[in-house]
């Protein structure tokens, strides 16, 4: 089990790597920032305009109407997520987005959903 003082030392890389990966990346109305949060049951993502502040569109697997298959894993539904989100943007008219992997890795479920966006036709 870990310490507290282990736990805040994580909690404070996290917040770190965060702000770092924030620092680079800005979305505008045209080309806005695809931003992917997950937790352990669910993973949602959004396309944001950082100018005005708007969240523009927003996919989550625990919506209503999200239906998960039988034997899906959590990677295979974010793939589907990313699908959605990148063909409803482009049928907004939006093409690029700025991919903001927040403090994660790019691997696993942020990675299905940036190809499953790439898949769709949004240029990242």
């Amino acid at each position: 089990m870990k310490t507290a003082k282990e736990l805040q030392k994580k909690k404070e890389g996290i917040v770190r790597r965060k702000r770092r990966v924030r620092a680079r990346i800005h979305g505008t109305r045209v080309r806005p920032r695809l931003s992917v949060f997950h937790s352990n049951k669910h993973t949602y993502a959004q396309l944001i305009d950082d100018v005005s502040g708007m969240t523009i569109m927003g996919v989550g697997d625990a919506k209503k109407g999200a239906k998960k298959a039988a034997k899906t894993t959590k990677t295979q539904t974010a793939h589907e997520l990313g699908k959605k989100l990148g063909e409803a943007a482009v049928k907004k008219g939006i093409r690029r987005a700025v991919f903001d992997r927040s403090h994660y890795k790019y691997q696993g479920r942020t990675k299905a959903i940036a190809e499953g966006a790439r898949e769709a036709g949004l240029v990242l």
